[in-house]
């Protein structure tokens, strides 16, 4: 994690050790705050993603990859992007 004690408990980052499915991704730290991402419904989303299409023929967003929002340096641009209508 960037400067840890910077981010420590604060209101852009943590991370719930507690949580049964923790960690969920393979990194050290991870920042819990956007556990479940909420820029999954937005196509202009700045994460890694791809597209896979399912078995009946509709295209999913994958995210299993990204990282970003799990980053406290992202927390301005996540919300200003949840801001946007």
């Amino acid at each position: 994690m960037p400067d840890e004690d910077r981010y420590r408990n604060s209101f852009r980052y943590f991370e719930n050790h507690d949580c049964r499915f923790y960690p969920c991704h393979d990194s050290d730290h991870i920042n819990c705050l956007f556990c479940y991402c909420p820029l999954y419904p937005k196509d202009d989303c700045p994460g890694s993603y791809t597209w896979i299409t399912s078995k009946d023929g509709r295209k999913i967003k994958s995210c299993i990859d990204c990282m970003w929002p799990h980053e406290p340096e992202n927390y301005e641009q996540i919300m200003k992007l949840l801001s946007k209508p």
